[in-house]
């Protein structure tokens, strides 16, 4: 008994002296925050310092520059593994990894904040994660932006005192770059996600829109377009856990409020995160991510320790469910490839709603100070709580029949690039050959009326496909869709997809037509058509018939003719990526 006494009494002593140094060790790396009046942020320079004065210290802690950004600044990675092995082929062998994005928006500088303390905790032994985990974090993403340090670009938010701005070094906003790949940022983001190959994924935001109590909110993965057992898992297990660990640390989360010029109690939808999104990319690879958007009117402290603690708590849940996680990803990327149509569009399901016990502050209508007139004004001494609509739910609106492959004609220099950055397998064709495809041709689209992220976005797009003979070049490439990046292609080169090369102008040369006719010469070459096939005269007093606009005009008339003839050139409106249908 004295000596289980005793032995207690060195192990009470023992941890003592452990807490101690922590706390001693986590007083010599304070961060740039903690010195701070807690209402300020670290500058860009100050994060390396601070992580390379922690991988000096810390075998666990490895710092490396990776790629390049459009500041000419390189990304840096940081990685934490207390058995010091920071070669990612082998751990993503035995190891599940966490992969944190941050400061994609300077501005929104929380998870800057939040990480640098989270991985000195982790490497003084402050806080503890299952051993089979490895936490790695882009420690600024957006380098120029946090570069252009100003005081007054966040006109909604509550601190801190100076912050970086949205927009990169060229102005891009790279949480719409992902997938078109704009900038270098982007490039070098693909480049360091194959490399991590990520288990699961945070993105580190604050948000803008409505007032209400909570400092936290989620934005996952939408569940629907995951998909599957991968869907059910995040959605079941890593969202319930984290929003029942929080509850119990008194930091509720609720899901982004996804309304911005009214009251959210009427309810709202998740939003949907297409492959331009940090989240919409990755899921590409079967990779479920979240954004934590905390609120942007809630003092700076809180939401950097909100952030932490979401950290903390996310770390913990994707490690103790490391396993099974690796086992469904793997699970679905096999069951994608029985699957014989794949969704590329997505609309709300209305019929499916859940409650929310939603937070919120009473919201009133009172008369602006500036124009007179009604504006939208929430009273915090107000807050209430009550069930509000919230959909989730998302069902296909368009989908597309799997092919056996793609082909791309190799002149499509810049789509090649990014499958070669995003780890695409194709053959190139050896020889000149001819073969059966089916061809899309653009019936119709839009496009933004103004720029978009450097394009002029375009949406709704129509085809129509046909089988067709094309004789194809060597050196063009074959793709096969039996490979990891099924759905980055099925997304990309689809037309169709919200976020296809297609829609992102990646292909509008094809939209002009390069040769035409003047009217006073094609008019008798018209004639000569029309005398020698009766049928192109009937087809053409039957358009005339059903369009009074084409009756009515000559011009209209010929033109009809002429891309009824041989001289109308083939690749006007003609999609060149082609499709080799499964047998």
């Amino acid at each position: 008994m004295k000596r289980l006494i005793s032995t207690l009494a060195c192990c009470l002593l023992l941890l003592s002296a452990c807490e101690e140094k922590g706390q001693n060790e986590a007083k010599d790396f304070p961060t740039p925050f903690e010195l701070g009046n807690g209402n300020q942020t670290a500058t860009y320079s100050e994060v390396l310092e601070f992580y390379m004065s922690l991988a000096r210290e810390f075998p666990s802690i490895h710092l490396q520059t990776l790629g390049e950004t459009d500041s000419g600044e390189p990304l840096h990675l940081v990685t934490y593994n207390p058995e010091a092995d920071f070669n990612f082929q082998r751990l993503a062998q035995d190891k599940t990894i966490l992969l944190i994005l941050n400061g994609i928006h300077p501005g929104e500088s929380d998870g800057i904040d939040a990480s640098m303390a989270f991985f000195r905790d982790l490497a003084i032994g402050e806080v503890s994660i299952p051993d089979n985990l490895v936490v790695t974090a882009i420690a600024v993403y957006n380098v120029g932006g946090a570069l252009n340090r100003n005081s007054g670009t966040r006109a909604n938010q509550n601190g801190p005192e100076s912050h970086g701005f949205r927009g990169n070094a060229r102005n891009y906003d790279l949480n719409r770059d992902f997938v078109k790949m704009d900038t270098r940022n982007a490039r070098s983001f693909t480049e360091i996600f194959h490399l991590v190959s990520p288990d699961f994924f945070i993105d580190t935001h604050v948000s803008n829109g409505a007032d209400y109590v909570y400092t936290l909110t989620h934005l996952f993965t939408q569940a629907d377009k995951l998909g599957g057992s991968l869907g059910d898992f995040q959605e079941t297990i890593i969202r319930k856990q984290l929003e029942d660990s929080l509850q119990a640390r008194s930091w509720p989360i609720t899901p982004y409020v996804n309304v911005f010029n009214r009251p959210p109690d009427a309810g709202f939808s998740q939003f949907m995160d297409y492959p331009r999104y940090s989240t919409g990319f990755t899921a590409l690879w079967n990779t479920p991510g979240l954004m934590v958007e905390t609120h942007m009117l809630k003092p700076y402290p809180d939401r950097v320790e909100g952030t932490y603690i979401l950290l903390e708590e996310l770390a913990g849940i994707v490690g103790t469910n490391g396993n099974q996680l690796k086992t469904v990803r793997s699970q679905t990327s096999d069951s994608l490839k029985t699957i014989t149509h794949y969704p590329i569009k997505w609309a709300i399901d209305s019929t499916q709603v859940s409650l929310l016990n939603f937070q919120g502050y009473e919201a009133d209508t009172v008369i602006s100070e500036i124009s007179g007139l009604p504006r939208l004004s929430y009273d915090r001494n107000r807050p209430f709580v009550r069930e509000v609509p919230y959909y989730n739910s998302f069902k296909s609106a368009d989908s597309v029949l799997i092919p056996e492959a793609y082909i791309l004609p190799k002149q499509w220099q810049e789509v090649r690039n990014r499958l070669d950055q995003n780890k695409i397998s194709y053959q190139l064709l050896e020889q000149d050959t001819v073969l059966e495809v089916t061809r899309y041709r653009i019936s119709g689209y839009q496009s933004t009326s103004r720029p978009y992220e450097g394009h002029y976005l375009h949406y709704n797009t129509t085809t129509e496909s046909r089988k067709d003979s094309v004789a194809l070049r060597s050196g063009d490439l074959w793709i096969p869709t039996d490979q990891p990046g099924l759905r980055y292609l099925l997304e990309t080169l689809e037309p169709m997809g919200t976020d296809s090369f297609f829609n992102w102008n990646f292909f509008d040369t094809v939209l002009q037509q390069k040769e035409g006719f003047s009217p006073y010469v094609f008019e008798d070459t018209a004639a000569a058509l029309v005398a020698a096939d009766p049928n192109l005269r009937s087809a053409l007093d039957s358009a005339k018939a059903q369009d009074p606009t084409l009756a009515e005009s000559g011009y209209r008339q010929l033109d009809w003719i002429f891309k009824r003839s041989r001289h109308y050139e083939a690749a006007h409106m003609s999609y060149p990526v082609y499709r080799v249908e499964k047998k």
